[in-house]
Formats: C-alpha cells, sequence, structure tokens
C-alpha cells in the first residue's frame, strides 16, 4: 500500500530552484483554462495519482483522512456518494478489502453512487445515472448492503458550480444534509460518515444534525485540498444508533 507520509515529503518539500510547467498549446484557452490547465501540470498530488494509478488527485484526501482516522477497515461495508470518476471508491476497495486480494482479512463491500456514469472497479458495485439523494435510491442501496446496513458514508460529490457563491453553498449544504438522512437510515451504530462541504453560514445547520446523530463530530481539510479552496470535511463519527423509518 502506498505511503502517503513519503507521498507528503515527495510533494511538499520542493526546491527553491523548482519552476513551474507552462505548457506550450494554450492559445485560444480562456483565462481560467488556462490557470487550470498550469495549475494541473504542476500539482503533485495531480502527478501521484497518475503514478500510483488513482483517477484522480481526491484519492489522496482520503487516504489522508484514513491514515489518521482508520475509518475504512478491512471487512467494512461503504457508501461512496457521487462517486465518480471512482477514485475514493478505489481506496475504498482497497481498504476494507472489497475485492478480497488480501486472503488474510475479511471481504469488505463498496458501493458507488453518481449521476454520471462511473468506469467499473474491481470489488466495487456501481449505480451510474442514479440520484442519491432520492428515497428510491436509498432503497436500492439497502437491498445491497449485506443486512441492509453499511459502517461508512463517505461523499465527496459538490453541485455544478453556478458562479454564485452564496448560491452554491446553499446547494451543497442541502447535499450534505441529504447525506445525514441517508447515514441515519443505513448506518450501524458506531459508524462513520465523512462529508465534504464548502465554508460559509449555513454550515452550521449540518453540524448541527451531525452533532445529534454522531457522538464525535470534527471538522478536517487534508493537505490535498487546495489552500485557496473554501471546502473542509466533516467527520463525524460513531453513530449513535438507528432511527426508524
Amino acid at each position: 500500500m502506498y505511503c502517503l507520509s513519503v507521498l507528503r515529503r515527495s510533494c511538499l518539500h520542493t526546491s527553491a530552484r523548482t519552476f513551474k510547467k507552462i505548457p506550450q498549446n494554450l492559445k485560444g484557452k480562456s483565462a481560467s483554462d488556462q490557470r487550470w490547465i498550469v495549475r494541473q501540470l504542476n500539482d503533485p498530488f495531480v502527478k501521484a495519482a497518475h503514478g500510483q494509478n488513482y483517477r484522480c488527485r481526491s484519492a489522496f484526501k482520503l487516504l489522508e483522512i484514513d491514515d489518521k482516522y482508520k475509518i475504512l477497515k478491512p471487512g467494512c461495508s461503504v457508501i461512496d456518494c457521487g462517486a465518480a470518476p471512482g477514485a475514493w471508491s478505489q481506496v475504498a476497495v482497497q481498504r476494507v478489502n472489497s475485492a478480497g486480494t488480501n486472503a488474510e482479512f475479511p471481504i469488505g463491500f463498496v458501493v458507488g453512487v453518481d449521476l454520471l456514469r462511473i468506469a467499473p472497479l474491481d470489488g466495487a458495485h456501481f449505480l451510474s445515472f442514479c440520484d442519491v439523494t432520492d428515497q428510491t435510491t436509498h432503497t436500492q442501496l439497502q437491498e445491497l448492503l449485506p443486512k441492509a446496513q453499511a459502517d461508512v458514508v463517505l461523499s465527496d460529490m459538490a453541485p455544478n458550480a453556478s458562479g454564485f457563491r452564496e448560491l452554491d453553498h446553499e446547494r451543497l449544504v442541502t447535499m450534505c444534509l441529504s447525506m445525514v438522512d441517508l447515514a441515519e437510515r443505513v448506518l450501524k451504530p458506531d459508524g462513520s460518515l465523512i462529508c465534504k462541504y464548502w465554508d460559509g453560514g449555513l454550515a452550521h445547520q449540518v453540524q448541527s444534525r451531525l452533532a445529534h446523530a454522531f457522538r464525535d463530530v470534527r471538522i478536517v481539510k487534508p493537505k490535498a485540498s487546495r489552500k485557496e479552496s473554501a471546502e473542509l470535511y466533516f467527520l463525524a463519527r460513531f453513530f449513535k444508533k438507528n432511527k426508524a423509518v
């Protein structure tokens, strides 16, 4: 398994003589597109994702959180919400042993959901073109999950940006509250939820709901989350009990 501490050293300790790569074929690109391309070319986590065969750099956010808090364990059942392109599912498959690659550990279960198509992944079951905030999808998940329950709910999803910060924040808060609804329906006692949100005035609504349902709630920002980004993660652990539905 890839050691995240090694990645941090290679990513974060750069020489003063290191220069940014500047792509040569930017003609016709907008200024924002040019900035994105330059940032991607010089992002150490993008390079590491290619090197480690992760589908995108976001894998390292979950790796860092799990290295510290040990949420994903062999034999666990995991729901990955907004899973496309599947990087968090890749991490979950490795850590809960859902592909059965390690005969010494129990075999877990990973199911991912997204409105988009998710390319197949050994060890994961994907519900493509499904809305994870819809009650029908919740029922599908319970039918798939062992004993209709999960140990962990993951959400790295976010709405498409509208260009209006407050509107986008409100829409993501609504998504987060839906994830709490899902957790209250499917999580086992002492289960965990990791949920992305954007910092803003409505975040307290999500935190309040989580504090009611979990014994430990904290805010984390992995190093792979860009400093200029408003994204943060709620990490809620030790789910108190399942509510009747």
